[in-house]
């Protein structure tokens, strides 16, 4: 038997990945409006540099999450990085490592980034909220409110071209909206001035292997969109 060639092997892996067919997204399809106004604006009183941004509040006691926390879950990736990826709050795993996606969801997430050639590396990935709510319950809007401007600030000293937000919670957070996942994939949205997209967790796709075929489809979107921006950018 011949060797596959590096195309047919992309494909088996991709194949093995996501499961079924490969679906492809129709190019003219109505993707509608979508676009929201920007959120309040970074805090002007922390740190202009990412690092030293995350010491400064590595030990927040804003709220009753900081007492039951045993790590700060800051993010982890490219500080210039031109795509980030947030999803709602850590769980088990990010809280005793203080890395978000270590887990299984995690494992999915890197293989997922692999398909569309790219590395945790190579993004920032970060949450919501930055510490874990008890039983990895939904956060509460005063956690949302208390947390929220940490990730506004994330955003305004990494510049990403592109989010990408990982689940129907983290979205909602984000874009103020009680509508459901499946009716934000593909729609172009914004936050904090920056491009945004929608799809599903990855722990979703491990809970529900129906999942994949969709979120394949996003996710070459949202490579296409991605090596597209920094086309542009010359």
């Amino acid at each position: 038997m011949s060797a596959e060639t590096p195309k047919s092997q992309f494909l088996s892996e991709e194949m093995e990945l996501f499961g079924g067919p490969l679906y492809r997204p129709d190019p003219d399809a109505d993707s509608g409006d979508g676009t929201i106004a920007s959120a309040a604006k970074a805090n002007e009183d922390y740190s202009s540099d990412l690092m030293t941004f995350r010491h400064e509040i590595e030990n927040c006691q804003n709220c009753p999450l900081g007492q039951t926390r045993n790590h700060f879950v800051f993010g982890v990736g490219n500080p210039n990085a031109d795509l980030m990826l947030i999803g709602e709050a850590p769980g088990r795993d990010e809280d005793m490592q203080g890395i978000p996606f270590v887990g299984r969801a995690g494992q999915l997430l890197d293989k997922i980034l692999a398909a569309i050639n790219l590395s945790r590396e190579e993004v920032f990935i970060a949450n919501v909220l930055k510490c874990r709510p008890p039983n990895n319950r939904d956060p509460l809007p005063e956690e949302v409110a208390q947390c929220e401007p940490y990730l506004r600030h994330q955003i305004a000293l990494i510049k990403p071209k592109l989010i990408v937000a990982l689940g129907r919670v983290a979205a909602k957070t984000l874009l103020r909206t009680e509508d459901q996942l499946k009716n934000m994939r593909q729609k172009p949205f914004t936050y904090e001035g920056v491009d945004l997209r929608v799809t599903y967790h990855p722990a979703a796709l491990l809970r529900n292997s129906g999942f994949k075929p969709a979120a394949w489809e996003d996710f070459q979107q949202i490579r296409d969109l991605y090596n597209a921006k920094r086309k542009d950018a010359g």
